[in-house]
């Protein structure tokens, strides 16, 4: 049937055609026949069909012109308002300064206001003028093509973009009540540390502290490194032996289920045998794959939820990754780096000392007087929101320009760990949710902010100072991330009265920046793998894909992790919460390292800081390109690896000579 609609649609487009240019016409062509692939016998008759290309055909570029624009406000208008919806009701489920959540309230937190937007364009008709008119290019052919597109042009593919499958609205329903319930379990999976015990019944942390899993207890781990007095040392590794302890029972599903999110619970992490969690962590996950199987029926280009993920979200394929990311955990950089963080401990190295921090200007600074400092500047979210202009200004952007970005970002307490939610359009504000405690905003919060606040900032960018809204955004999650780190890399110089530096300035800084992709790239590769399974074993039980999640993990880290860091069979690189609530985003964090340092390197080159902040907005509003051609316009050259290797193979050899 819908061979018989493609010939037709070629029929009546020979007529529609009289006044295209060739490349108009060789357009035109695609448009029909991606429209006709998608054509049902319900949606109506050939003669329909063909009708409906005589109608929409636009004939000049004029005419393009004025249907994108249409199109463009009609989208905007769309997104916005159902992302304006979901705000509103996840306010009790994700934010602490609204009502104490109800049932309801956790019921509609999975209900999704786009879950009918396929749908209802298929079906009045508004999907087929767009896919006619403006058709979708692959991924090869956009980095072509997209080398000689304009900026229109540019933003005429992205309007291809929209329509490119069919997903009935009951799929897209379930997909976002399964996420929704794997965001709710991860939100309250919190460790109170205050109930832990050691073997001869000690108590390691006070009463109030309280650590979300993973963020939580990896920054609790971070911080631990903070000390030069030998005894404090001590005690420090022994919290971060316990703390590892627990991340394992996590991992392996061993943890009391009592202790999760439980207040009165006390146990001991290296011998509690108390019953544990059914497979919960498992399920969720299995979950959302289930919801993903039953959407690939509907998405012949890209039939598994990796594929979509990646070449559709991402746009780089998951095999370009996974190889970019072994060739760094497998490079010889990673040995020498290893061996100066052996010399600065002044002991063999353990498998949490994938999180050493020493590297960081703050590692020689008192935490305890860093967070006196930001919770006096902090006492609540609103004194963050009033300090935005501030940072804004401090990172070289005009009084005038700093005032108009932060009007456009709300800063709001979140239940869970920090996070920001993104403006959709141009009525609405970018939101940054970090979490603070009735005692001000600790350190770990500022920190966390302040990379909250650079996607922020990214989002206002590339939204509000865009010149289409079809090219809003940026490529991937990955280059809102590396806008967030480009931030959080400079958190001490944001503080009042601090000096600021345009880029990376000295060798412990570009070791601090290699070491945290060596870290977060092996649970990306646990991630990609995982899925791998998941999907070569669809039919699997959670206590089965707990079982192979804790033999990849044993696995990467044996390959690329057990020669440095020591201790067979560890299973560390399993503990992130985003393998649960957020399927194989965990690669956008390398990914956006690699881009990060690629901009810090670009950017070092300005000479004021003002230069700095107009050159970060000549990049950030490039807006939603290829990852690829985004980066040649920003820096240059295209994601590599070879420049931070670089830089580490020199400065190590430089290190060793002094």
């Amino acid at each position: 049937m819908k061979v018989k609609y493609l010939i037709l649609g070629f029929i009546m487009l020979a007529s529609c055609t009289q006044k295209m240019s060739m490349e108009s016409e060789e357009n035109a062509s695609r448009g029909v026949q991606q429209a006709a692939a998608l054509w049902t016998e319900q949606d109506g008759t050939k003669a329909e069909f063909d009708q409906l290309v005589a109608d929409y055909l636009c004939q000049t570029d004029e005419e393009k012109q004025a249907l994108f624009e249409s199109l463009s406000r009609i989208f905007e208008n769309i997104y916005q308002s159902a992302d304006m919806l979901t705000v509103e009701l996840l306010r009790p489920t994700q934010l602490t300064n609204a009502s104490e959540p109800q049932e309801p309230d956790w019921i509609m937190s999975g209900y999704s206001p786009l879950a009918h937007f396929s749908d209802d364009m298929f079906a009045n008709k508004l999907a087929f003028i767009t896919i006619i008119n403006f058709p979708h290019y692959t991924l090869e052919e956009k980095n072509t093509l997209g080398r000689n597109w304009s900026r229109q042009e540019w933003a005429y593919a992205r309007m291809g973009d929209v329509f490119t499958t069919r997903v009935p609205a009951e799929v897209n329903t379930r997909l976002a009540q399964v996420f929704a319930n794997a965001e709710n379990y991860i939100a309250d999976y919190n460790i109170y540390m205050g109930n832990l015990r050691t073997e001869d019944g000690r108590q390691l942390w006070t009463d109030d502290v309280i650590l979300l899993s993973h963020w939580n207890l990896r920054d609790e781990l971070k911080a631990l490194y903070q000390s030069d007095n030998l005894e404090t040392r001590g005690k420090n590794r022994e919290k971060q032996e316990m703390i590892y302890q627990v991340m394992q029972r996590i991992v392996n599903q061993t943890i009391p289920k009592a202790a999760i999110n439980g207040s009165t619970f006390v146990w001991k992490p290296y011998s509690d045998a108390s019953e544990s969690e059914p497979y919960t962590r498992y399920e969720r996950i299995l979950d959302i794959a289930h919801a993903y199987f039953a959407e690939d029926r509907y998405c012949p280009s890209a039939p598994t939820g990796i594929m979509r993920n990646f070449e559709e979200g991402v746009e780089i394929p998951a095999d370009e990754l996974d190889s970019l990311f072994r060739a760094l955990v497998g490079s010889k950089q990673v040995q020498q780096v290893a061996a100066i963080i052996k010399e600065r401990l002044g002991r063999e190295l353990r498998p949490y000392d994938i999180w050493f921090d020493g590297f960081k200007a703050r590692a020689s600074l008192n935490e305890d007087e860093l967070s006196a400092q930001t919770r006096k500047l902090y006492p609540n979210a609103e004194a963050f929101a009033a300090d935005q202009s501030r940072l804004l200004q401090q990172m070289g952007f005009s009084s005038m320009k700093s005032k108009e970005i932060a009007s456009h970002i709300a800063v709001e307490p979140a239940r869970g760990s920090g996070h920001a939610w993104p403006c959709l359009g141009r009525k609405e504000d970018a939101r940054l949710r970090t979490r603070i405690a009735s005692t001000g905003m600790d350190y770990k919060g500022y920190n966390i902010a302040v990379h909250e606040f650079g996607h922020c900032v990214e989002q206002v960018l590339d939204m509000y100072f865009i010149d289409h809204y079809m090219l809003s955004g940026v490529p991937n999650t990955a280059y809102t991330e590396a806008s967030a780190f480009l931030w959080q890399h400079r958190d001490l110089q944001l503080l009042p009265g601090a000096k600021m530096g345009n880029g990376i300035h000295n060798p412990d800084e570009v070791f601090d920046q290699f070491w945290s992709m060596y870290e977060i790239m092996g649970v990306s590769l646990v991630d990609m793998a995982m899925w791998r399974w998941i999907y070569a074993h669809p039919k699997a039980t959670a206590k089965e894909l707990c079982e192979a999640t804790i033999q990849i993990a044993k696995d990467v880290w044996n390959q690329y992790y057990e020669p440095v860091l020591g201790e067979h069979n560890c299973i560390l690189l399993g503990v992130y919460s985003h393998m649960v609530n957020a399927p194989m985003y965990l690669p956008n964090y390398p990914l956006g390292h690699i881009v990060q340092y690629q901009l810090e390197e670009h950017l070092a080159g300005c000479k004021t800081q003002q230069e700095f902040a107009q050159e970060y907005e000549r990049i950030y509003r490039l807006g939603r390109l290829t990852p690829k051609e985004w980066m040649i316009q920003a820096v240059g050259e295209a994601p590599s690896i070879e420049p931070i290797l670089r830089a580490v193979d020199t400065l190590c050899v430089k290190t060793q000579n002094e």
